[in-house]
């Protein structure tokens, strides 16, 4: 098993059992495949091509498992009695996810930390926090055995006769994907300041009593829609796994960049918080941040 210096493992996917096969979103074929991952930012799906190809998904209705951070409209209509068609200008375009059936899409809880090394090849992707993705279940039998079977090929790889670290778990709960939601309003969207951005580390530990009190809002928000403390992940073990992030976050880097879109889940949280009577003032800080940061770069960009 190949292992760098810093003792960072080096797994080249070439060298792996299994077929790959690529091709343009309108040569897409859906109908040949058993499962749909979303596995882009959401603004990238509004995208010419893209978003034909995802309203033939939708129409196929093939069972579809989102890695995004931000939750499909979908999803949310399987997870609680909320007023989803307010929550539409927390999406990119909210148009290219209209046809889908709530019974065949699910919610994955991408807790790895991935993203592309810098001066790397595109094809080079570096994973800092090596955890698991932890999915909830379809509606149907039939398309969750689907979703089992793939966690149960991932469990069984190995490579260089070592298993990978990082797993797929596979929940009957609905809401074991929502955990990652106070992580990403404790730290990711809080890389973002007001004159610069810093680490998800920083961000966390800068303050850690802040911290814990926006995480543990955040968990009692999901708790209010259905969700049991088991559910979540609690906040010692989060700040932990924090500590090891020591670069800002993707979205926080898209912003100096100079992107015009992100993924919004801060402000899906704090709509979701306001139709249930919750508020909180440093997410309300956090959210207005990053509006007035996006409406920068598009001004810049226009």
């Amino acid at each position: 098993m190949p292992i760098k210096g810093n003792g960072t493992l080096e797994l080249h996917s070439c060298l792996l059992a299994g077929q790959l096969s690529a091709s343009t979103p309108r040569r897409a074929e859906p109908e040949a495949y058993d499962l749909v991952v979303f596995a882009m930012s959401e603004p990238q799906y509004g995208a010419p091509g893209v978003r034909e190809l995802l309203d033939r998904v939708a129409k196929a209705k093939l069972p579809c498992l989102s890695i995004m951070n931000m939750p499909p409209p979908a999803y949310l209509r399987r997870v609680a009695d909320m007023h989803v068609e307010a929550l539409r200008s927390c999406y990119t375009d909210p148009t290219v996810w209209q046809h889908f059936d709530p019974a065949c899409v699910t919610l994955c809880s991408p807790d790895p930390q991935a993203l592309r090394a810098p001066g790397e090849a595109l094809n080079v992707v570096q994973v800092t926090l090596a955890t698991n993705f932890k999915a909830a279940r379809f509606e149907s039998d039939t398309h969750t055995t689907v979703l089992r079977a793939l966690a149960a090929d991932i469990e069984a790889a190995t490579y260089e006769g070592q298993a990978l670290p990082v797993k797929l778990k596979v929940h009957e709960s609905l809401f074991v994907p929502l955990a990652k939601w106070a992580m990403l309003l404790t730290g990711n969207y809080r890389c973002v300041t007001a004159r610069d951005i810093r680490s998800i580390r920083d961000a966390v530990h800068a303050n850690l009593a802040e911290s814990r009190a926006i995480y543990e809002w955040v968990c009692e928000l999901c708790m209010s829609l259905g969700a049991l403390a088991a559910d979540l992940v609690p906040f010692e073990k989060y700040a932990a796994a924090a500590a090891q992030l020591t670069g800002p976050s993707s979205a926080a880097r898209a912003l100096v960049a100079g992107a015009t879109h992100i993924e919004r889940v801060d402000r899906i949280v704090q709509g979701i918080g306001a139709q249930m009577g919750l508020r909180n003032a440093s997410v309300d800080e956090t959210v207005a941040l990053i509006d007035a940061r996006l409406a920068a770069n598009r001004k810049a960009a226009a």
